[in-house]
């Protein structure tokens, strides 16, 4: 096979995956209504392959999309030694849209109050998150996009179940608590594999995490673990876990707060009662 011919199949491959990533995305920013009219969206850049993703079809789901929204990419540099800081401002330099690089040292304050030994996410990602809603507000932003995808969705889903004793995932759309901030998940209809392969093909300059990316005892990193060896043995497995996040039955289940199990009794006599009431007055 001449280099000629692998040049065109890669394209070719290529252009798929990026058609699909774009199918994905745009499928799942109508289903949700993600983006409207008028959006100032935040786009949080991480310097991961999937927030570099997310930024990269947005951009070019901006171009044909048929309502105005605008771009907005931030990262924050939480001074964790030997961080790139050189990295992301050359990259999104050379990008058509605005960026911001917000300082804020959570990393000691991490490493002060985490116990040797115990994983850091939990409390990286509250710093983290505050921090962002704050220059959210600062710079105008009415949405957050963060780059979770389909199979950080499905992950959240265990690690709540097994850990938590909560049947609850990330939503593709979200209200925060305190009511002020939308956030969004474009690539929530995306696999981890698609954003891999894109990655790689696009060679984004990767930054890697050397505070919770590097830790071997992540509750998350054994989930994953544990739903790869489900997908070897059972292809499309994953499939059927998301498509039961999106088509969740109440009743079938056994949370007071959202079925109203105790008068299902009540609800069948009341029903019935008007049957027969139905029938008597047609008589």
């Amino acid at each position: 096979m001449t280099a000629d011919v692998i040049d065109r199949k890669a394209r070719t491959e290529f252009n798929k995956l990026h058609k699909r990533l774009r199918r994905n995305v745009g499928k799942a920013i109508e289903d949700y209504c993600m983006i409207e009219e008028g959006d100032r969206i935040m786009v949080c850049l991480s310097g991961g392959k999937d927030s570099y993703t997310m930024l990269d079809i947005l951009i070019s789901l901006k171009k044909s999309a048929p309502v105005n929204f605008e771009l907005i990419a931030v990262n924050m540099d939480q001074k964790q030694p030997g961080f790139p800081e050189h990295v992301l401002p050359e990259y999104l330099g050379k990008l058509d849209i605005p960026y911001h690089i917000v300082e804020k040292d959570t990393y000691s304050v991490v490493m002060d109050l985490v116990p040797e030994g115990k994983t850091t996410c939990g409390l990286c990602s509250r710093l983290r998150r505050g921090t962002l809603y704050g220059f959210a507000e600062k710079i105008g932003a009415n949405k957050i996009a963060l780059g979770h995808h389909r199979d950080d969705i499905i992950e959240t889903l265990f690690l709540n179940m097994f850990y938590g004793g909560k049947l609850k995932a990330m939503p593709p759309k979200l209200l925060s608590d305190d009511k002020k901030h939308v956030l969004i998940r474009p690539l929530a209809y995306c696999k981890e594999k698609d954003i891999q392969a894109y990655s790689t093909a696009m060679e984004f300059p990767i930054i890697p995490c050397n505070l919770c990316g590097s830790q071997d005892n992540m509750q998350r990193q054994n989930i994953k673990n544990m739903l790869t060896e489900w997908e070897r043995v059972q292809p499309g497995r994953s499939e059927n876990i998301f498509a039961a996040i999106c088509n969740i039955a109440p009743s079938q289940l056994g949370d007071l707060n959202l079925f109203d199990f105790v008068n299902l009794q009540q609800q069948q006599d009341q029903t019935h009662l008007a049957t027969r009431l139905d029938i008597v007055t047609i008589d």
